[in-house]
């Protein structure tokens, strides 16, 4: 043995988020809490009293993993993250 662990085996998610936060590129969220209560407040005001249809669409794992990150960054749920996408995309 040489005393050195073995590198562990990482899918190319992985390594990216390793080399990210290597890199020094990494964000931290400050506040997720407070935030996210006062997007979620924000998220209510503007939906409310509007009709909505459930849907379901199917897209690349990798691509749900970054929603879900990019999400947790913002502190909301990636499914309201999702939602704001659509909105702001049909609204330009």
């Amino acid at each position: 043995m040489t005393g050195k662990e073995p590198e562990p085996i990482l899918s190319d998610d992985e390594r990216e988020d390793y080399d990210l936060s290597e890199s020094g590129d990494w964000v931290e969220v400050d506040d997720a809490g407070s935030r996210n209560a006062d997007l979620q407040a924000a998220a209510r005001r503007h939906l409310a009293g509007l009709p909505r249809r459930r849907i379901s669409i199917a897209i690349p794992e990798r691509d749900l993993l970054r929603l879900k990150t990019k999400a947790a960054e913002k502190g909301m749920p990636y499914q309201t993250l999702i939602n704001s996408i659509l909105h702001e995309y049909v609204e330009r």
